[in-house]
């Protein structure tokens, strides 16, 4: 049995834009092509497009996607190594909601008595799930912001990178309880808020506006970032895109 593009893109939730890319770069050639000029899929490639939407929800670039299922010829072998990746990404998951709950139980007990931060639990422990090198892989369609990361990390000491750590959380977290009491992106408290991330964004190197939008976008476009959003609160990612669209529309242009 085949089905056509359009139905494939209905099934798996990809785009059939995304499925002529995959089959233009090779990684998923349709099983034959009718004549229509419209591509048909079999089993097959059903097959390998769960394999290759598994891996990109785990943050994994279609180069290396491909690397890996040119090695893997087996479905099962494959499949068995795919289940591995997500228990592995599920329990890193975990381990971020537990270290963003820690981390809520924080500025609630901070905002009542004035506690500092790092009094209410070790500052190691507010870091499971969150490692650096998570955070500049991430980066991978911003090239030159990740290079500047990548070494301004090399020189920090790791007091410096858990502040930098604990800080994006906070800011995360901080915006999420705007998004909590309704505010709308663009209220004023909000841009604030966006207006505190860019300063400190600025700081690694000059943002324009339209990389600054395209960073935003990125809160939903990037596996890895909108897992962590929606980590601390489901519609968060979602919520920062806008929040700096806005941003940008507002205080940028």
């Amino acid at each position: 049995m085949s089905w056509p593009i359009a139905e494939v893109a209905r099934m798996s939730g990809v785009t059939a834009r995304t499925l002529r890319h995959y089959d233009e770069i090779g990684l998923l050639p349709p099983a034959g092509i009718g004549p229509n000029g419209h591509r048909y899929y079999e089993e097959h490639q059903l097959l390998r497009l769960q394999q290759i939407l598994v891996l990109r929800a785990l943050g994994v670039g279609l180069p290396e996607i491909g690397r890996i299922m040119a090695e893997e010829i087996d479905a099962v072998v494959a499949l068995r190594g795919h289940r591995r990746r997500l228990l592995a990404e599920r329990d890193r998951l975990e381990a971020l909601a537990a270290t963003v709950s820690r981390t809520i139980a924080e500025l609630e007990q901070s905002r009542k008595d004035g506690t500092p931060m790092t009094a209410v639990n070790r500052p190691e422990n507010l870091f499971e799930g969150v490692q650096p090198s998570r955070y500049q892989e991430s980066l991978r369609d911003f090239p030159e912001h990740a290079e500047e990361v990548s070494r301004r990390v090399a020189v920090m000491t790791p007091q410096d990178i858990e502040a930098g750590q604990r800080e994006r959380t906070k800011q995360m977290i901080l915006l999420a309880d705007l998004m909590a009491d309704g505010r709308p992106a663009d209220a004023e408290p909000v841009q604030d808020r966006i207006d505190t991330q860019y300063r400190a964004l600025t700081e690694l190197r000059p943002v324009s506006a339209e990389e600054y939008r395209a960073l935003g976008r990125s809160c939903v476009d990037n596996e890895a970032w909108r897992a962590a959003y929606e980590a601390i609160a489901p519609g968060l990612a979602a919520y920062q895109r806008d929040a700096i669209e806005a941003y940008v529309t507002t205080r940028l242009s």
